[in-house]
């Protein structure tokens, strides 16, 4: 009698494992409070500042300081959940071990990724309608009213995000330890936040800063909020006179496409010894 062939279950698909570990990711995300607080506090924070400072001055005709910063705040709070908070997770994550576990189990680094980038959008989509309801309500920012600019939010949001998910990921593997990491990726964060015209009219910033906040995807995505927020007539105000939504487009997606190179070929399960 010839004794049956025993076979192992086949693996779970990619599609399966990424699905997991976007939900996984979220519900880490959301174990940890202080994380959660300032991913959606600082953005707020932020518009409580500028709106109580500024109020209701003008930028220019018919722009209030509110409306221009509210641009910033938005882009920046992206770069925040994106950027900043996956480059100094998985820089944690790695110190303690956690990615040399997956290792083991098996997991694939491209559905890591994609549960890494699932919890990223779906925290920036939360984020942001957390920002655009006290904008609205608490300092009477008029939001958008025609589909175009909310298609606009929806692919600069998108575009930065993303960027944003495998810049962190690339980044996570350059600065060594979490330590390092904890220390060096908000400061890079804090100065691309100045050169972009985050805090200031970007228009009014030395050339010099302008030239270098042109090469890092958060002056396009500061630029492309503005779009969305700001009267049409704005665009005139532009360093180039136009929102140059195909530009910024070019820039998020050659970010991308550069990050995402870059992950590949930087990411590693385990700290270097």
């Amino acid at each position: 009698m010839t004794a049956p062939v025993l076979t192992r279950p086949a693996p779970p698909s990619w599609a399966r494992v990424a699905r997991a570990r976007v939900v996984l990711e979220l519900r880490l995300f959301l174990r940890e409070p202080q994380q959660v607080v300032f991913s959606f506090a600082y953005p707020v924070l932020m518009m409580v500042v500028f709106g109580s400072v500024f109020g209701g001055n003008e930028v220019s005709p018919g722009v209030t300081f509110n409306q221009y910063f509210l641009a910033g705040i938005a882009a920046t709070g992206i770069m925040l959940t994106s950027f900043q908070a996956v480059g100094m997770g998985i820089a944690e994550e790695r110190d303690r071990g956690d990615l040399a576990r997956l290792q083991v189990l098996g997991t694939p680094p491209s559905s890591y990724v994609a549960g890494k980038a699932g919890q990223v959008l779906l925290s920036t989509v939360a984020q942001l309608a957390v920002l655009l309801a006290v904008a609205a309500l608490a300092y009477d920012v008029p939001l958008p009213d025609e589909p175009g600019r909310w298609l606009t939010f929806a692919w600069v949001s998108l575009g930065g995000a993303l960027a944003g998910t495998v810049l962190g990921i690339a980044v996570s593997s350059g600065m060594g330890s979490a330590r390092a990491a904890a220390a060096g990726i908000p400061a890079l964060a804090i100065v691309l936040q100045f050169f972009s015209g985050v805090f200031f009219v970007y228009t009014g910033l030395p050339s010099w800063m302008q030239q270098v906040a042109s090469v890092f995807p958060l002056k396009w995505m500061t630029q492309g909020m503005r779009s969305v927020f700001l009267p049409e007539q704005a665009a005139a105000a532009e360093v180039a006179g136009a929102w140059e939504h195909g530009r910024t487009a070019l820039v998020l997606l050659a970010w991308v496409v550069v990050g995402t190179v870059l992950a590949a070929r930087t990411f590693r399960w385990r700290r270097s010894a």
